[in-house]
This record gives C-alpha cells, sequence and structure tokens, in this order.
C-alpha cells in the first residue's frame, strides 16, 4: 500500500502479514466484551424512551473509541511497544467509560466524560505525532481539532443536570461522528478528505467481524447469567433459550454469509476509505447495537411471563436495527441492496405490530418464534445467494 510523503518509523509495515489482526488488537477488544456487557444492562434497567434514547447515546459514544482506536491500528505497527503503551491506555479509558456507563446520566458522569475525551484526543494527538511527514499526521491533526471540541463539550455536560447533560453530549457525540462526512474541515488548516486515508479493508473487515462476534457473545453471556440467577429453571425457560440460542446463531450465519472472507462484499467490494467508512463505521455500529437489543429481548423472555410493549420491541426491534446495518454495509461496499432485507424488514414490522395488538394474550415465545422464523429464513437465502455468487466467479 503505496502512501506520499515519508513512512513513518511506527507505520505498519506492508509485507505479507499487514492485515492480519494483531494479539494486542485481541486484546484490546476484551475490554469492550464487559463495555457490551454494561450497555445492554443499562438498557434492561432503562426500558422508556428516555431511557432508551440515553442507553443509545452512550453506547455511541463506546462505539466511537471503539471505532476510531480500530482504524489507528490499520496504520499502526503492532509490534511496536509504544503501539503496545497506546492500545493499554486506550483500554484503560474504554474500561473507565464502561465502569462509569451504568451511571453516566447520575454520579459517574465526570468519570465517563473524561474517559472519552482522554481516549479520542490522545489517540488523535499520538497519531498526529507519529505520523509526522506523512499525510496521515495532516489528517490526524484535523481530527484531534474536532476530538477536542467533541471532548469539551462531553466534560462540560458532565457538570450539568441529566436533562441539559443529555443534549450537550448529543451535541459532542455528533461532532465527533459528522467530522469524516466534514472531511475534518478546519477553518485555516483545510480539509481531510477520505481518499487521503490510505486504508486496508482486509484489515478493518476482520476488526469489525470479530467485535461483532463479541456482542453475538455477549447475548451468550446474559443468557447464562439469567438462567442461572432464576430460583427454578422451569421448561418455558429453558426453551426460550434454546430459541435465543437459535435466534443468535441464524444472526450469526446471516451476518457471515453477508460479510465473510469469501464473500462479494469482502472480495470484490468497494474499497475506497469513503465506502469503508460508511460500512465499517456506520454499518457495524448499527448490527452491532441490534446484537444488544436481541440480548436484551432475550433476557425478558426468559424472565417475563406475558407479552408487553418493551417485550415486542426489542424483540423485533434488535433484528430491525441489525438489518439497517446490512442494508447500509450492503451498499457502501456493493452499491445494491439484495431484495431479501427488505422483505425480511417488512415481516418484522407486522410481527411486531402484531404482537403489540395483541398484547397479553400472545405468550413470549410465539413472539420469538416468528421473529425466529423470519431470521433463519434470512440465514438461508443469504447464504444460498453467497454460493451461487461463489460458484459464478
Amino acid at each position: 500500500m503505496t502512501t506520499p510523503g515519508t513512512r513513518p518509523r511506527l507505520m505498519r509495515p506492508d509485507d505479507a502479514d499487514r492485515s492480519e489482526v494483531a494479539p494486542i488488537e485481541l486484546f484490546f477488544d476484551l475490554v469492550y466484551v464487559f463495555a457490551i456487557i454494561q450497555v445492554s444492562h443499562t438498557l434492561l434497567a432503562h426500558l422508556s424512551p428516555l431511557g432508551v434514547l440515553e442507553t443509545a447515546l452512550l453506547f455511541g459514544a463506546v462505539w466511537w473509541v471503539w471505532n476510531y482506536s480500530a482504524w489507528a491500528m490499520n496504520w499502526l505497527d503492532p509490534r511496536s511497544g509504544v503501539v503496545r503503551v497506546l492500545n493499554a491506555l486506550l483500554m484503560l479509558a474504554a474500561l473507565g467509560m464502561a465502569l462509569g456507563l451504568p451511571h453516566a446520566f447520575a454520579e459517574d458522569g465526570l468519570l465517563f466524560a473524561a474517559c472519552y475525551a482522554a481516549a479520542q484526543v490522545g489517540r488523535a494527538a499520538f497519531m498526529w505525532v507519529a505520523m509526522r511527514g506523512h499525510v496521515l499526521a495532516r489528517n490526524y491533526r484535523n481530527l484531534c481539532v474536532w476530538s477536542i471540541v467533541a471532548a469539551v463539550l462531553f466534560l462540560v455536560g458532565a457538570f450539568l443536570p441529566a436533562e441539559l447533560r443529555l443534549v450537550v453530549w448529543i451535541v459532542a457525540l455528533a461532532v465527533d461522528v459528522a467530522a469524516p462526512m466534514a472531511d475534518f474541515r478546519v477553518p485555516g488548516l483545510g480539509s481531510a478528505p477520505m481518499h487521503t486515508w490510505p486504508t486496508d479493508p482486509a484489515h478493518l473487515a476482520e476488526r469489525n467481524r470479530l467485535v461483532f462476534i463479541i456482542a453475538l457473545g455477549e447475548s451468550i453471556l446474559i443468557m447464562g447469567f439469567t438462567l442461572s440467577d432464576l430460583a427454578e429453571v422451569t421448561g418455558p425457560a429453558l426453551l426460550t433459550t434454546v430459541l435465543g440460542f437459535a435466534g443468535l446463531f441464524v444472526l450469526w450465519w446471516a451476518y457471515f454469509a453477508l460479510a465473510g472472507h469469501d464473500t462479494v462484499a469482502s472480495e470484490r467490494g468497494d474499497g475506497s476509505t469513503a465506502a469503508l467508512r460508511s460500512a465499517f463505521a456506520y454499518a457495524h455500529a448499527l448490527m452491532v447495537a441490534g446484537a444488544i437489543v436481541v440480548a436484551v429481548s432475550i433476557e425478558l423472555r426468559i424472565t417475563h411471563a406475558e407479552t408487553g410493549p418493551a417485550l415486542v420491541l426489542t424483540t423485533v426491534g434488535g433484528p430491525l436495527i441489525y438489518l439497517a446495518g446490512n442494508i447500509l454495509f450492503l451498499r457502501s461496499r456493493t452499491g445494491a441492496v439484495a431484495r431479501d432485507r427488505f422483505v425480511a424488514v417488512g415481516a418484522l414490522l407486522v410481527i411486531g405490530v402484531v404482537a403489540l395488538a395483541l398484547g397479553h394474550t400472545l405468550p413470549p415465545l410465539l413472539v420469538g418464534l416468528a421473529v425466529l422464523a423470519v431470521t433463519a429464513t434470512l440465514a438461508v437465502v443469504s447464504q444460498l445467494r453467497t454460493d451461487r455468487a461463489a460458484a459464478a466467479a
């Protein structure tokens, strides 16, 4: 991968192993097992419109720290001791965010905001210095300015009442998330268009596959913890757990039939940095968020004997959010969207409307079965389409 300018000492070498996810990256991702559990538990404890909005914001901040860290490792040499120390410090910041997340709109707001600010500004400043003499140094200089603005807003919001904190933090996260869309333009410093960010699609794809697996694994942990906390493990609870596991399996299957190593989107997809930004920074945020909501829905179905609005909305909403990410991913990487995704969206919406209308008269098990039928069908169809494309290649 050639780039303009000199080659910084800490830049990842262009050898046969450049796209491999290094052990330090795998180690870094471990902290996100805990972070994702914290997000799902926070959502479970605040299943109201305000709670959902707050949790979505907190997840967005957690995701954006992971996302920018994954992209930085696209260029950094994972064998360098300095780079490993950077990852350790970023892990500590992510751990602090995860610890502060459940009470981020109460007494732990400053912990959450300070760790977010430290990760975002510290990483950008490090890259600015580490990539000096290369176009990436200029790019990270501009990114650092955007990150400082977002960090200041997060820190200011931490000292405000919960309602105002939510508003300020939404603006802060919007600043950080919108920066790539605005080409990191800074008055007096110019812009850093996406085509000036040399990127390794295979490396980014693998990092995002792994974090999606982490999100699904969190659901398995929740199922296990939920069952172990029951005073009595009943037949319906066991059946719901089995169906929940089946739902996670077909979600995994549908994902890898879409974004696996041997798919059209991976092997022959649009490799431009702008397309990769949409496919990984934004589309995978939705897919991971969908997996988190699925985990919450499984716990609700295990512990609730009646069908309420929260149970229906999470059971249907998780796959819908996941499919929104699917659609964006396909559009970004291939320029086309399979009709099966839209058919599945329509079927899930019908299930949701019917379940909300019938309410308590409909057993939670039936809601889960109906959603599983849709997602399982989608997984099979996706696999068949992938097999046909491979045979035609």
